[in-house]
């Protein structure tokens, strides 16, 4: 017999393989900053719905560290007996099928699924909505089925996910943050494929030989998944997967047809984007650095004294927690800032960093205002970001707006000048970030090397770290505060070394 939970069966929805390396090679999987995060944002939004209909019973219980899912099973069925009206993560067994319903609601003689999720949706132009993932729909499918199959009469089916236009007025509003959707007419198609999925289940997971499936599109969509660094370990590091802007459609047709080696993209595939080109042919044969003089030394005319070099750093919080802002709104919390007053002047450092646990942006802001002055030339690496940053600050600080708009008017990108192909050594690969940038250029110094740094070694981390600040130690807090400037500082300093290194190629 086969056991499923309803994450292997979305799992092995999604693809077979994921379901069995689930089983029997949990440990190959990649689970980085960002993947964790999302996971975390996830309970906190599960745990945030359990109030949406009002008083509810949670049957969650723990046996140690893992879950009793037999008490949990037992909980359930006396809360129903009980006619208690929201049960969370009322829990079902059924023939080695197993799943906890986020919300269990009670209606007229059946009861209503709601499956949470703290993804977002949006409102179109045309009033319609963004549409649901079709796996959230297979999740649901599979709750159905186990609930009927034990005797339960389900009388709907409901997707709950963020509103991502709910915007936060102080008063978190549960019936306006969370987007609930009737998903039955959904649901039937799926329900009628429950049983061949089971059955493919059957045969993949009682067999201890790994599923021979390839990749496919499916493995970056809408994530990379967690097996993907396992499953593509035959790959070279040099690879069509890596290729500059290249569309997932096009890197996996190229990958299919046998086109995966850059020697193979070169003889076969129909690329005629200069910058890619150029990617194969260094990662062919190292030609040492690719510098168009002429267009560099255009793009540092664009700059002038006194220069400031500029970087946030943000977090995101999935439930707002500040007046204003909407669901994933990327609040910034710290900055750092170099800069030269003159030429040949020396290099200066200013740096703000938010007191976790209080709302940062109103001091950021005033103190971005206070250490760059108004009509002073100011760098970014993808200054969008940096742009719409100030931009959004500027809408809610109108007493602030002149200068902040006057700032990001006046910010030039750094990474004009490698995203156009004017700067290119074959250690970048597909990426002109700043972090594949930088040790392209000095691949040999230590103090460049986000690698060397204590704690936080990428915004990720940053993002992840700042917010928990609030609940450490004295001490605790201390380090991790150095760890941040210590960080946001480098990104900034690194800016000031590929702009001097423009300097150098450009004479």
């Amino acid at each position: 017999m086969v056991y499923l939970s309803k994450s292997k069966y979305t799992g092995l929805w999604q693809c077979p393989k994921i379901a069995w390396l689930r089983q029997y090679k949990p440990e190959v999987a990649t689970i980085d900053e960002m993947v964790q995060a999302r996971f975390e944002a996830g309970n906190m939004v599960g745990d945030l719905a359990m109030g949406l209909f009002g008083d509810f019973v949670e049957v969650t219980t723990y046996n140690g560290e893992k879950l009793d899912l037999p008490k949990m099973i037992e909980k359930t069925v006396i809360e129903m007996e009980k006619g208690t009206e929201n049960i969370c993560e009322a829990s079902f067994s059924y023939n080695g099928l197993y799943c906890a319903v986020d919300i269990l609601k009670k209606d007229g003689d059946g009861w209503a699924i709601y499956e949470v999720k703290s993804s977002t949706k949006h409102q179109k132009d045309d009033g319609t909505y963004t549409d649901d993932k079709e796996v959230y729909i297979a999740d649901i499918a599979y709750q159905k089925y186990v609930l009927e199959h034990c005797g339960v009469k389900v009388t709907g089916t409901f997707l709950v996910c963020i509103n991502g236009d709910y915007l936060f007025d102080g008063t978190l509003k549960l019936d306006e943050f969370f987007f609930i959707s009737d998903v039955a007419d959904e649901i039937g198609p799926e329900l009628n494929i429950i049983e061949h999925n089971l059955a493919v289940a059957e045969e993949v997971l009682i067999s201890e030989e790994e599923p021979d499936i390839d990749l496919d599109v499916c493995c970056l969509k809408p994530y990379k998944c967690a097996f993907w660094q396992y499953c593509s370990q035959h790959i070279p590091e040099e690879s069509v997967f890596k290729i500059y802007r290249l569309k997932n459609t096009k890197k996996f047709e190229y990958y299919h047809n046998g086109w995966i080696t850059y020697r193979d993209l070169l003889d076969n595939a129909p690329i005629k984007n200069e910058k890619q080109l150029r990617q194969i042919e260094f990662g062919l044969e190292d030609k040492g650095t690719y510098i168009n003089r002429s267009e560099i030394a255009a793009f540092l005319q664009s700059l002038s004294y006194p220069l400031y070099f500029l970087d946030f750093e943000t977090m995101q919080p999935v439930i707002p927690q500040y007046v204003g802002t909407k669901p994933y709104a990327q609040i910034p919390f710290q900055y750092s800032l170099h800069y030269i007053e003159h030429e040949g002047g020396e290099l200066k450092h200013k740096e703000f960093l938010a007191e976790s646990g209080t709302d940062p942006r109103r001091a950021l802001a005033e103190q971005l205002c206070a250490d760059i002055p108004m009509n002073v030339c100011v760098t970014a690496y993808n200054k969008a970001f940096e742009c719409t940053r100030i931009k959004e600050l500027a809408e809610y600080y109108p007493d602030l707006a002149e200068h902040l708009l006057n700032i990001k008017e006046n910010i030039v990108d750094l990474l004009v000048p490698f995203q156009s192909g004017w700067y290119y050594n074959r250690a970048m690969g597909g990426s002109f970030s700043i972090k594949s940038v930088l040790p392209a250029i000095f691949p040999d110094d230590p103090s460049l090397n986000y690698h060397n740094l204590e704690g936080v070694h990428n915004g990720g981390e940053a993002m992840t770290i700042f917010p928990k600040i609030k609940d450490m130690s004295p001490e605790e807090k201390q380090i991790a505060r150095r760890n941040l400037l210590k960080y946001c500082e480098l990104d900034t300093y690194a800016m000031v070394k590929v702009w001097e290194e423009l300097i150098s190629v450009s004479k």
